[in-house]
């Protein structure tokens, strides 16, 4: 069963707006109903994969983590990292924003766009992405950091080094100071270490060793849990670390599932039939097809796929609200002609096309409660 995100009301992108509006920034509104009332510093702590029903079912490994269990938010959609961390960092849906999905078309590249590495997809001549799109172009509108600097808030941001001026973070997460972490530890230090030392504070960090185990190994892989003790260990001593007047939230950019039943889009070439391009990931597929032949590429994929895939045209993916209630006309052109999505244990996969890729166990980037839901954990000193 595929779910909506809930847009404007508890969903990743009303997330940082909501934390915002308790530290005095004008303009922000918590959407959510946040129980911040009287804090004057806040850490969003981002870990990469951690659903909330993967969190929920182990409760063992991770003890401090579950003892903050409260309710959970949405991922938008598709429900992948640089769709969600758009989100996260500018406080609009994907319609707004325009990072779409992990590989859609951009305007002027005959390749798909890969946003995690501001780069051109698959063999061809080599493009400097970060001048032919730039990115405070690509994504214009202030960041909820900047907004949150232009106003007092100290703002930091901490992550892994190879995130410092990337595409993506020029585009959607810039804004303050950013602090690279070299480990789990490191992480700790540098959080803990921003918020003391300003009495008005925005931190932002971010973990993701827990989606690459799961990606791996699977999220129900003995690894995977023995990952998520490590992060239940993190987030237990930056808790014990934050100064007084501060909240700590934990929340995700979506869930994952373990795939049982992949189909392989290189070996069924009728499927190709009419189809230009095909982005997205294998949970989420965006199709990019010929001049007037998206209906009958929706019908073909419906007839081979079944019912374990939902196969939608753009305008029908748009008309249910999946990418937002506002789909500039931008973010319109980058969505694929046709949107195929799993709904079981299956995903599309391409052996040829994206052989690393598809040698994954799990994945994410569908509507399915287990993809589609995070975690919303806030502790207070």
């Amino acid at each position: 069963m595929l779910l909506a995100p809930r847009y404007g009301q508890a969903t990743l992108s009303d997330l940082v707006p909501s934390a915002l509006s308790h530290l005095a920034v004008p303009g922000e509104t918590d959407r959510i109903g946040l129980p911040l009332g009287g804090v004057s510093r806040i850490c969003v702590l981002l870990i990469d994969g951690l659903g909330a029903e993967l969190l929920a079912a182990h409760p063992d490994a991770a003890p401090f983590l579950s003892s903050l269990a409260g309710p959970v938010l949405t991922a938008g959609f598709p429900t992948t990292t640089a769709t969600s961390l758009s989100s996260l960092g500018t406080g609009l849906p994907s319609g707004e924003h325009g990072v779409v999905g992990y590989l859609f078309a951009a305007d002027g590249q005959d390749r798909l766009m890969n946003p995690l590495k501001w780069r051109l997809h698959g063999d061809g001549p080599r493009v400097d992405l970060l001048k032919e799109l730039v990115p405070e172009q690509f994504q214009p509108t202030p960041t909820a950091f900047e907004r949150a600097a232009d106003h007092g808030v100290t703002v930091t941001r901490v992550g892994p080094p190879y995130q410092y001026e990337s595409g993506l973070t020029r585009a959607v997460l810039r804004g303050g100071t950013f602090v690279p972490s070299f480990s789990m530890g490191d992480l700790v230090d540098g959080a803990a270490t921003a918020l003391r030392a300003s009495d008005r504070a925005l931190v932002y960090a971010y973990h993701g060793e827990l989606d690459l185990t799961g990606h791996a190994r699977g999220a129900g892989s003995e690894a995977w849990a023995l990952e998520l003790a490590q992060v239940d260990l993190l987030v237990r001593q930056l808790a014990d670390r934050l100064p007084a007047d501060t909240a700590l939230i934990v929340t995700a950019d979506h869930g994952m599932v373990d795939v049982q039943s992949p189909v392989d889009l290189d070996a069924l070439p009728e499927l190709r039939e009419g189809v230009r391009l095909i982005g997205g990931e294998p949970r989420a597929r965006h199709v990019y097809t010929d001049a007037g032949a998206a209906s009958d590429v929706q019908a073909r994929w419906r007839d081979r796929l079944g019912e374990d895939y939902e196969v939608l045209t753009r305008e029908e993916v748009i008309g249910l609200g999946w990418f937002g209630p506002t789909v500039t006309a931008s973010s319109r052109r980058r969505i694929g002609d046709v949107i195929a999505l799993a709904c079981g244990s299956g995903a599309l996969i391409r052996t040829g096309a994206e052989p690393l890729q598809s040698r994954l166990i799990g994945h994410h980037g569908s509507l399915t409660s287990a993809e589609l839901h995070v975690p919303l954990l806030v502790f207070r000193s």
